[in-house]
């Protein structure tokens, strides 16, 4: 039986004993990362915890990846506590709460909605766009009309909280996201740093038929210029999936995810033969690269997982953590390493 208080915060040293496991070499990188791991799925953030154990249910019973992530990310969109993700998620500085999801599976097909209002569960409309459309993203409101027309009831996503935290922003309209702002609460519950945040919650599937999906899904950044929208709902930005190598997604600044095609740059990275790790710190790397004196003030991290079942991470900034969940453990999660 899991226990909901369990977790394991390793820091750079466990980051490290975690992916010694089944090291075979590699012509490239000299060392490439293998789990003997499988079904594995591994989430963004502290909430990816109960987002896993969801995605598990549908894992463990020899289920798609395609659902795992799904059912997984529908968690935090839910949940009234989170305030980057779903219903509850805080507006633009309009006032009005605009919701981007994308998903992808195994053989390539994907689907995404952006700039989505009145519907709590994005990723399951973008999965719709991936089935039922011969489209690939809808945004605004034809994404909102294809929702009703699909049985999504409407509904006023824009919570008493949510509108607490906006008109308290509009009293001196300073737009000033905080760094990692989004590892420190989820919860309406007063614990230290539970301030405002925002943020994506991106999760790669492994399933026990050896095939890879991923979701992404998002609220975006508070009280943001309405209309604006960032990497998550982005096919090759905020998530990728190459069921032949390994699967990426991307959480923080999403502008600048966008400028390097992060999440399709990570699994092109794994490609070559990089560990997931490696790709990630390349790609964070990348973008220190272009813009050095802007990635001093962000936070992008990536996280990978590869056709093996070996993951990893890599960020901007300290402080960036994972979640991973396999038969042998349901609740960990992970600090991944970070360029400063």
């Amino acid at each position: 039986m899991i226990s909901r208080r369990k977790f394991i915060l390793s820091g750079a040293a466990g980051v490290s004993v975690l992916s010694l496991s089944g090291r075979i070499p590699d012509s490239k990188r000299g060392v490439h990362s293998a789990s003997p791991y499988k079904p594995i799925v591994v989430a963004t953030w502290n909430f990816g915890i109960a987002a896993n154990q969801a995605a598990w249910k549908v894992l463990s019973n020899g289920g798609r990846a395609l659902d795992a992530v799904e059912a997984g990310v529908r968690v935090p969109e839910a949940d009234l506590r989170n305030v980057t993700v779903g219903k509850g998620g805080y507006p633009d500085r309009d006032g009005h709460v605009t919701l981007d999801a994308c998903i992808m599976d195994e053989k390539g097909n994907c689907g995404s909605v952006a700039a989505l209002e009145h519907i709590s569960h994005p990723i399951s409309v973008a999965r719709l766009v991936m089935e039922k459309t011969p489209h690939v993203m809808l945004v605004g409101e034809g994404a909102l009309q294809f929702a009703l027309e699909s049985g999504f009831e409407r509904e006023n996503l824009l919570t008493p909280g949510a509108e607490k935290a906006w008109k308290e922003w509009l009293k001196e309209k300073k737009y000033q996201p905080v760094i990692n702002i989004e590892n420190k609460s989820f919860t309406t519950e007063k614990l230290p740093g539970n301030e405002y945040n925002h943020d994506t919650i991106g999760m790669l599937a492994l399933d026990a038929q050896g095939n890879l999906s991923g979701a992404c899904t998002t609220s975006g950044m508070a009280f943001k210029m309405h209309g604006r929208v960032g990497d998550s709902p982005i096919i090759g930005a905020g998530l990728y999936v190459d069921n032949e190598v390994g699967a990426a997604t991307a959480t923080g600044v999403g502008e600048e995810v966008i400028r390097t095609v992060g999440s399709f740059l990570v699994v092109e990275l794994m490609r070559q033969g990089y560990s997931p790790e490696e790709a990630c710190r390349e790609a964070v790397g990348r973008i220190a690269k272009k813009k050095p004196d802007t990635a001093k003030q962000i936070q992008v991290g990536f996280l990978a997982l590869n056709k093996k079942g070996a993951y990893g991470a890599f960020a901007l900034q300290k402080g960036f953590s994972y979640a991973v969940c396999h038969q042998q453990q349901q609740d960990m999660l992970v600090r991944g390493e970070s360029l400063y």
